[in-house]
């Protein structure tokens, strides 16, 4: 009799067992999602992105969500130049995509948010108490200030600095200021993307620091406001901003991109080469979703509302019903 109950017990063990088995897979077989999803992202999405990644996450728990931050350039000469297969390339100037990844690697960019550019200092930063809107390119230049960028080369943030730079000597009517500027910010003070600035910004090794607005706000630095005539902030004063032209890498050595000046937007697509494309499809959902706006406000970076796709022929059919074409 012992023995027969040890052989009951153990059987409705097993049962029990299973029936939660059976409770929990459902939940995996209703979406079919699984495996791993990786994604490369520019720098400045890191804070947004963890916490995309991490509800994302929540709600499809058979997905490991893994995110590579760095510069957009640089993340995206990953996959074009050195093979690597992903799932998501998201990038902090939309242009890029099409120019490197197109037609071999990508085909369709959406641009889902906006951003602008902002000086970023502490409190303990040489004249923090003088410098403003108006006087930051002079206080730049004076005796024993340090100030910083990321590089043209891997970081959309780094040639978009220089596009400050050329805008701003017209909009002041200051001849040679961009070559002024550049003389006084050193080698050693550029980095390879613009988030590698802020630890030299809270030693006390830079004073000031050129960096989106999402990451000063999303970093509780203090930052300087620039004219929306140079801070490349506003669709509607592209004209001006075109003006600006810088050249960075391209994708030989050698080669050089000419870049022109246009208001901040972020991009992102799908490669052709991504391993876990269903996944994929619904984050990017996710990301261009309420939930995904909410954060992207949340951490100082205006959703753009709609998300605006220049191929829509090109689109995931499930994506379709969140963008519009761009004109």
């Amino acid at each position: 009799m012992r023995r027969t109950r040890y052989i009951l017990l153990a059987a409705l063990a097993v049962l029990a067992l299973l029936a939660g088995c059976s409770h929990a897979d459902p939940a995996v077989k209703r979406d079919g999602l699984s495996g791993k999803l990786l994604i490369f992202h520019a720098g400045s999405l890191s804070v947004p992105f963890k916490e995309m990644a991490a509800e994302f996450a929540a709600e499809h728990p058979s997905v490991k969500v893994e995110r590579i931050a760095g510069g957009s350039l640089a993340m995206i000469r990953q996959v074009t130049e050195l093979g690597k297969r992903v799932d998501i390339v998201a990038s902090a100037d939309y242009s890029a995509i099409p120019k490197m990844m197109y037609p071999r690697y990508a085909d369709w960019t959406i641009r889902f948010a906006t951003n602008r550019m902002v000086i970023a200092f502490t409190e303990s930063s040489k004249f923090a108490n003088e410098i403003n809107g108006d006087n930051w390119y002079e206080i730049l230049q004076r005796p024993g200030v340090r100030f910083g960028h990321a590089d043209p080369n891997m970081d959309p943030c780094g040639y978009r600095t220089l596009m400050v730079w050329k805008l701003a000597e017209k909009y002041y009517g200051v001849p040679g200021l961009y070559e002024s500027l550049n003389k006084a910010c050193p080698a050693a003070n550029v980095r390879p993307k613009s988030v590698e600035l802020l630890a030299l910004l809270e030693s006390g090794e830079l004073d000031y620091a050129f960096e989106y607005q999402s990451v000063a706000v999303q970093h509780g630095l203090k930052y300087i406001n620039l004219p929306k005539e140079i801070d490349l902030s506003d669709p509607h004063l592209d004209d001006r901003y075109s003006s600006a032209v810088v050249e960075v890498a391209g994708k030989a050595p050698g080669e050089k991109i000419r870049l022109r000046g246009s208001a901040i937007t972020y991009g992102l697509t799908i490669p052709k080469v991504a391993m876990n494309r269903e996944a994929a499809v619904e984050f990017v959902k996710f990301c261009l979703g309420e939930k995904g706006r909410a954060i992207l406000e949340k951490n100082g970076q205006e959703p753009l509302v709609p998300p605006l796709v220049d191929k829509p022929e090109k689109l995931p059919k499930e994506l379709e019903p969140l963008v519009s074409p761009s004109k």
